[in-house]
């Protein structure tokens, strides 16, 4: 391999002044797009010796024929410039966005002569008001069904309104008192634009002032004996402490922020947004971002941020991210300018002023809301990942393109993969998950335990070297426990009609079937090393037509037996999405394994000791929270346990520096 590339600049060339850098392939298609407070520094990073870069780093650097550099006067203007040319050019490496919805908004269009409300998915209606998004358009028109009670503006169609223009009779929301019905003339369009302007002033988060301006009009209509005027105010203040009352209430009434809650993996990452204007959150909006290259946390802050202001929705005072990205400073100073080109959404009456903050909370009721939005965020690329790995079309996909990568002759309908787990060098175990079709099939995992091994390139070999002996002798037993393969009760009791060993025996017979298919794709976790063990155990095993591959968790590249490369799938495809998540299940199949062998033999060994049953043991695991507190624990300490006295604990303390 050549130690660069031949298109790499010299390094005099190359400025050291803030700027925008692109790579183009041969086609001058851009291929990446980034910013850089100092030019030289940070290309000088992309022409390393090859070897040396991250795997992704080195296919972008090596498929682009070119990079060519624009500087700016400030770092402000080199992430204004990155930004316009990624949504110019959209270059492949570069983070991408997949919104897999359609948002519903609630609108106010106050560019119109008699401005009118609605819910709606389309966002380019100019001189509206949005708010949201929000996640159901049910709740959205209960609510607008709710606030026209308080605030009867218009909501119909251009059409019924000109029908009722024409004909002089109003709609039917004009005769129950959810519209003040400017098209026949009762309110002027003057005094409805104040009342639509009084909704979204509302909306923004005035709740609480209109409340209290309601209540001094129904008071002063019932000291005035005005009955019937008091009441539509008493109306009118249900209808909004209802509305309020769809929105959750966490934070006090003068907070205006955006939360950001990001989880991701190495290939994905599920983005939450809270929207929270006067204390109570107003929309929520959910999106997964595919990467291809490795970026960090900050990075990731700073693109998920700069979309989600992309539009025409205007950043509040405040936004609260897991991470604060390098150029902070910057990003404030952006994001402070797209708040007053496109207004103040919490200012009533359109004031624009304020400028955009990010921060980490860090306790609080803020730190408490962050929380809820990074367990939304989870949940949603845990429920990303269940989606995709289901659709029949996109493992199909996979398993052909996993075919065309490793040059297999059949697509890998059934794909077993093996990881090692011990502690330190003790209780080594390791775990066998199985894919057929691209779905788990939990009822043939298995589990191996290893007496003993030099390290996991041995463990490996141990492992796979068991697993093909049965492919040679079905009849050998699997030496292997599996949760999901319990021998059936006997309900019978001692009825001898009920033949338990033969139940036993044809569990134990439809077992071994299982475990007796072949795999066309046998994956081992980890690089060479681990590849070359499994490769000498199937070789030993005289086995014929399985395929070999390795995948290193570091860079998610598959090695192949006798290859100085490694096999570099399409960081966004689905044939490294499958081969992740089968890794991903044999690694938490093997971790839960060698824990539950770490309590059962730490409850074995306390159980041996005379005056322990199994309610101290307990009380003991409970008080040390693990059995590494518990080791480290002094006589002393041991005592602070109810029912454990200082001979006993003395006892405790001997045994498990014993082992």
């Amino acid at each position: 391999m050549a130690d660069t590339v031949s298109y790499r600049p010299k390094a005099g060339e190359i400025p050291t002044q803030p700027g925008v850098y692109r790579f183009r392939d041969p086609n001058r298609r851009v291929l990446y797009v980034g910013k850089a407070k100092n030019l030289r520094a940070r290309l000088s990073n992309y022409f390393q010796p090859l070897r040396s870069l991250h795997e992704r780093t080195r296919r972008m650097v090596t498929t682009a024929a070119s990079v060519e550099w624009t500087v700016v006067a400030s770092e402000f203007e080199a992430l204004q410039l990155e930004y316009t040319w990624i949504k110019e050019f959209n270059p492949p490496f570069n983070v991408q966005f997949r919104d897999d919805k359609s948002y519903p908004y609630l609108a106010v269009t106050l560019g119109d002569r008699i401005p009118r409300v609605m819910v709606t998915r389309n966002r380019g209606q100019k001189d509206a008001r949005y708010f949201g998004p929000y996640t159901k358009v049910w709740a959205i028109r209960d609510t607008v069904d709710l606030m026209l009670k308080a605030f009867p503006m218009r909501s119909c169609s251009d059409g019924v309104y000109r029908r009722a223009e024409l004909t002089g009779r109003p709609c039917l929301l004009g005769d129950i008192g959810k519209c003040a019905a400017p098209c026949v003339g009762r309110i002027s369009p003057e005094d409805h634009r104040e009342l639509a302007e009084d909704f979204v002033s509302f909306m923004a988060g005035n709740d609480t002032q209109y409340i209290r301006v309601m209540t001094d009009r129904m008071k002063d209509a019932a000291g005035k004996q005005d009955y019937e005027a008091a009441a539509r105010h008493r109306d009118a203040i249900q209808a909004l402490e209802a509305a309020m009352g769809k929105s959750a209430v966490v934070l006090p009434d003068n907070v205006d922020a955006d939360v950001f809650g990001i989880a991701h993996d190495e290939l994905a990452a599920a983005v939450q947004q809270f929207i929270v204007r006067g204390g109570r959150i107003r929309g929520v909006r959910s999106w997964v971002v595919d990467k291809e290259l490795d970026v960090s946390l900050g990075e990731l802050v700073e693109t998920v941020v700069q979309n989600a202001y992309e539009g025409s929705d205007a950043p509040p005072r405040e936004i609260l991210v897991p991470e604060l990205p390098d150029d902070v400073v910057e990003l404030e100073e952006w994001l402070t300018e797209r708040r007053r080109e496109i207004g103040d959404p919490s200012a009533p009456r359109g004031v624009l002023s304020g400028r955009v903050a990010m921060r980490v909370a860090q306790r609080g009721d803020k730190a408490a809301l962050v929380q809820t939005v990074e367990m939304n965020a989870k949940n949603a690329l845990v429920l990303y990942k269940t989606r995709r790995s289901s659709d029949f079309v996109a493992r199909s996909k996979a398993l052909n393109d996993i075919q065309d990568a490793l040059g297999m002759t059949d697509a890998p309908l059934r794909m077993e993969c093996y990881d090692v787990s011990h502690l330190s060098g003790t209780n080594i175990v390791a775990s066998m998950v199985v894919f057929e079709d691209g779905l788990p099939r939990k009822d043939q995992y298995r589990r191996f335990s290893i007496p003993e091994s030099t390290d996991d390139t041995e463990s490996i070999y141990q492992v796979i070297t068991r697993r093909l002996a049965y492919l040679k002798n079905p009849e050998l037993d699997a030496e292997s426990d599996t949760p999901e393969s319990v021998a059936p009760s006997a309900e019978g009791g001692d009825d001898p009609s009920v033949d338990v060993d033969a139940e036993v025996e044809a569990a134990a017979e439809k077992r071994r079937k299982k475990f007796s298919y072949p795999p066309n794709l046998l994956i081992v976790d980890g690089g060479q090393p681990q590849v070359a063990a499994a490769r000498r155990a199937l070789e030993e095993s005289g086995v014929q037509g399985i395929q070999l591959a390795g995948i290193a968790k570091r860079l998610e590249e598959i090695w192949l037996p006798d290859s100085d490369f490694p096999v570099i799938l399409p960081r966004n495809s689905d044939a490294l999405f499958l081969i992740q998540r089968i890794r991903d299940e044999a690694h938490r199949f093997a971790i839960t394994y060698q824990r539950t062998r770490r309590r059962r033999d730490i409850t074995s060994v306390l159980g041996e000791i005379p005056g322990l049953g199994p309610s101290r043991v307990k009380e003991l695991l409970k008080h040390f929270g693990s059995v590494t507190q518990l080791r480290k624990a002094t006589p002393e300490e041991i005592t602070e346990v109810r029912g454990i006295g200082p001979a006993l604990a003395q006892t405790i303390h001997e045994r498990l520096a014993s082992r």
